[in-house]
């Protein structure tokens, strides 16, 4: 139980510490200045107002689907407050299927790292929307076990954005490739990493339910 505990705090650590991050990633673009952060690699899309438009949506809202989403992970918070629960499940619902999910495709559509980037994030947003329409099925099924499952599918994909800066941070550093050639790792790396991470945190949980069965046997 004690190790559990552990586990879960540690876990927490790190979450908060993303949202750190993404905070000060995010609280950049407030000024709009339109030479800053990414938007340097964008310049040729700066003009166009479309894509400005959808693209401030996306980094504005996103920060508000990784708040909604982090409250879903704490087994306390769900039974001592279920109402706060289904408030911010909801939030965290329909900010990515009605916002994220169509800025996510727009924005793939003009993604660097020419065809493997683009196919890279539609990738991304087409398996983050079919995991957040999962997790909400399983629910409306009393399937709680089924919805936690794609509830942490979901969010190792909005957590993505994350694993993203971090592979171009260290991808930049450690080589020498072309822009283009980072971007579409980073795209890869991130979505392929953020999976196989959900897939290992999903098994040890039913490894660990399983043994708990096993013994009260």
């Amino acid at each position: 139980m004690q190790s559990e505990r552990s586990k879960s705090f540690l876990l927490h650590i790190l979450l908060w510490f993303a949202l750190t991050g993404m905070t000060l990633t995010i609280s950049q673009y407030l000024t709009f200045n339109k030479e800053i952060g990414f938007l340097n690699y964008k310049q040729d899309l700066i003009d166009n107002k479309f894509w400005l438009f959808v693209f401030y949506i996306h980094v504005f809202t996103c920060f508000v689907c990784l708040l909604a989403g982090f409250t879903q992970f704490s087994t306390h918070f769900s039974k001592t407050k279920p109402k706060l629960h289904r408030f911010f499940g909801r939030i965290y619902f329909y900010n990515i299927v009605f916002i994220n999910f169509p800025a996510g495709i727009t924005l793939s559509f003009y993604a660097n790292g020419h065809i493997p980037g683009k196919i890279a994030f539609i990738s991304l947003a087409c398996l983050w929307f079919y995991f957040t329409i999962k997790a909400i099925y399983h629910i409306k099924k009393a399937d709680i076990n089924g919805h936690r499952k794609f509830m942490i599918r979901s969010y190792s994909l909005t957590l993505s954005a994350i694993t993203l800066r971090f592979c171009k941070l260290i991808f930049g550093n450690l080589s020498n490739w072309s822009y283009d050639t980072i971007y579409i790792l980073d795209a890869w790396t991130a979505l392929i990493l953020n999976l196989i991470i959900a897939e290992l945190i999903i098994y040890f949980q039913t490894y660990r339910s399983n043994l708990k069965l096993i013994a009260n046997k």
